[in-house]
C-alpha cells in the first residue's frame, strides 16, 4: 500500500539557536535555527553545528557531510574542519526574499554511513540599507481653478525594498497651503496616497504650484526619498469626469489568457456635447503593470496582455485616468490580485542512493533519500508520494519535503537480482499534477548458499586391472550464489 506523505512548515521566530532532535523511523534527524543580519561579510560564522547538533569533527568527515539546498543556492557554506556554518557569498535580503517576511534560508546537512539529515533554518534579518524612492523624478498635474476643496488626485506610492519598520512609514507634502496629503489604509494592509485640494485655487494669482512629496521609513537612522509635484492651474470652463469608484478591486487567475477582460471601469461627466466624452488611460505613474494589462480608451475595459504568474507577482496596482475633451481629469486606482492555480508539477530529486544493497540487508535499511517540492502554494503544493505495492520496499516521510526509501521485506538476489522502482508524487491541485522518478536498484550477492550435488548417491562400475590415472566417474555440483 502506498504511503501518503504530507508536509507543512511552521515558522519559529527566534534570535537564538533552537535545537530539536527526534528519531523518525531509521534516520537520525535534527533541526537548528539561526538568525543573522543581511550583508554580513563573506566568511562570517553563522553557527557552530558541532555544538548545536551534538556532532563531532570525525563524524562530519566520516559521514562526508555536505549541504543540500532545494534551489542549488550557495549562500551558506560548511567548514568541515571547524564544524561551523559560514557566509559563503553576499546575502541581500531584498534580492533574496523581496517583500516576503520572515526571510529564511532552508537547507539540510546530509551525512552518510549511517544516513542522517539535519535541517538548518537561517533567518535573514533586515537592516535599513535602502531609502524610499519614487519611480520618477517629478509628476505633473493639471487642476481646474474651479475645482472644489476636497477634490482628490491619486499619487504613486513610494517603494522601499526593506521590510517592517525599515520600510515606508509616513509621507509628508510641502508646502501644504493648498493641498493636503491623505494616506488611505485598506483592510488588507495596502496603502495608497492622495493629494487632496484644501483651499480653492486662483489661476490669476498663481498659475503653478510646486510641491515636494517625501516618504520616510522607520529605520534608525531614518531614510527618506522625495519627488517633485508640479500643479498647473487651468481656467475653469466645464466639469471634470468622476469615476464611479475611487478604488476598484478585481481577482484574476494566473492562467487568464491574453485578451481576457478582467474589469470595466466607468466615469461620468455633467457637461454636454463633446465635453462629456471621456477617454480612459493608465496614468504616467503606472510602470510594470502596463506591460501585462491594457485599458480600452473608450469602453474602460481592462484586459490581460501578458503572462501572469502567481509565483512571481501576486498583486498589481494601476492608476487610471478619465479625461474629457476639455482636458479635465479624474483619477482612480485598480488593485489586481492574482490567484494561484495548480500549474507546477512536483519535482523529485534523489539526493542519496545506496546502490547496490546486500541481499541480507535487515528490514528498514535506508536505500535512498528523496526530496520532493512543488512550487505552487497552499493546497496546490501539498504532495502525496508512493511506490508500487508489489515491491519489498516502502517510502516514509523523514522531514518536511524529505522522504526515505527503505526495505520492507526479505531480499533474495538469486530470485530477483535487481528492481526498477518508480516513485510517484501527486499534488492536491485540481486537476492534480504528478511526477514519476525511476530508480534501478541492484541486489548484491552474499554467500548464503552451500554447493549441492544433483544426486545424493553416485555409483560407478570399474573393471579390474585398470591403469593408474584412468577416469572412473564425472561428478557435478552447483552453487546458487
Amino acid at each position: 500500500m502506498g504511503v501518503f506523505c504530507y508536509f507543512a512548515e511552521k515558522k519559529i521566530a527566534s534570535l537564538l539557536p533552537l535545537l530539536v532532535c527526534i528519531c523518525v523511523a531509521e534516520m537520525a534527524v535534527g533541526q537548528v535555527r539561526y538568525s543573522i543580519p543581511e550583508e554580513m561579510a563573506t566568511g562570517s560564522v553563522v553557527g557552530n553545528i558541532i555544538q548545536d547538533l551534538g556532532l563531532d569533527i570525525k563524524r562530519l568527515k566520516s559521514g562526508r557531510a555536505r549541504i543540500f539546498t532545494e534551489d542549488d543556492s550557495e549562500y551558506i557554506g560548511l567548514n568541515s574542519e571547524k564544524g561551523t556554518l559560514v557566509v559563503a557569498k553576499r546575502i541581500d535580503r531584498e534580492e533574496l526574499c523581496k517583500q516576503v517576511s520572515p526571510c529564511s534560508l532552508h537547507f539540510q546537512i546530509i551525512l552518510e554511513n549511517p544516513m542522517e539529515l539535519h535541517r538548518i533554518d537561517v533567518e535573514i534579518l533586515d537592516i535599513n540599507d535602502n531609502a524610499p524612492y519614487f519611480s520618477k523624478k517629478e509628476y505633473n498635474f493639471q487642476v481646474i481653478e474651479s475645482a472644489s476643496p476636497g477634490a482628490r488626485y491619486s499619487l504613486e506610492s513610494a517603494s522601499d525594498p526593506d521590510v517592517a519598520m525599515n520600510t515606508i512609514q509616513t509621507y509628508k507634502l510641502n508646502p501644504s497651503d493648498n493641498f493636503k496629503l491623505n494616506v488611505v489604509s485598506l483592510p488588507d494592509g495596502t496603502k495608497y496616497i492622495e493629494m487632496v485640494l484644501h483651499t480653492s485655487l486662483d489661476r490669476e494669482k498663481q498659475e503653478e504650484h510646486k510641491l515636494t512629496l517625501t516618504a520616510f521609513d522607520g529605520g534608525n537612522p531614518q531614510k527618506s526619498g522625495s519627488v517633485k509635484i508640479n500643479v498647473i492651474v487651468l481656467d475653469a470652463n466645464d466639469n471634470a469626469p468622476v469615476f464611479s469608484q475611487s478604488v476598484y478591486r478585481v481577482t484574476v487567475p494566473e492562467n487568464a489568457p491574453k485578451g481576457a477582460v478582467i474589469l470595466r471601469v466607468s466615469a461620468s461627466d455633467n457637461d454636454k456635447g463633446t465635453n462629456e466624452e471621456i477617454t480612459f488611460s493608465f496614468s504616467q505613474h503606472t510602470s510594470s503593470a502596463s506591460s501585462l494589462f491594457i485599458i480600452d480608451p473608450h469602453s474602460g475595459e481592462i484586459s490581460v496582455t501578458g503572462v501572469l504568474d502567481y509565483e512571481k507577482a501576486k498583486h498589481y496596482e494601476i492608476n487610471i485616468e478619465a479625461t474629457d475633451k476639455g482636458g479635465l481629469t479624474d483619477t482612480s486606482k485598480v488593485l489586481i490580485e492574482v490567484t494561484d492555480l495548480n500549474d507546477n508539477a512536483p519535482i523529485i530529486s534523489i539526493i542519496s542512493l545506496s546502490n547496490a544493497i546486500p541481499e541480507d540487508s535487515p528490514l528498514n535499511t535506508v536505500i535512498a533519500m528523496i526530496n520532493i517540492k512543488d512550487l505552487d502554494s497552499g493546497k496546490n503544493s501539498h504532495v502525496r508520494c508512493y511506490i508500487s505495492q508489489d515491491l519489498p520496499f516502502k517510502i516514509k516521510s523523514s522531514a518536511p519535503n524529505f522522504y526515505s526509501l527503505i526495505s520492507d521485506d526479505i531480499l533474495d538476489r538469486e530470485t530477483v537480482p535487481e528492481y526498477n522502482i518508480t516513485i510517484t508524487a501527486v499534488d492536491e491541485g485540481s486537476p492534480p499534477f504528478s511526477t514519476n522518478k525511476s530508480i534501478n536498484l541492484r541486489i548484491s550477492d552474499v554467500n548464503d548458499h552451500a554447493p549441492t550435488f544433483p544426486q545424493q548417491f553416485l555409483t560407478a562400475f570399474v573393471n579390474e586391472n585398470n591403469s593408474p590415472g584412468m577416469s572412473l566417474l564425472t561428478v557435478k555440483a552447483s552453487d546458487m550464489d
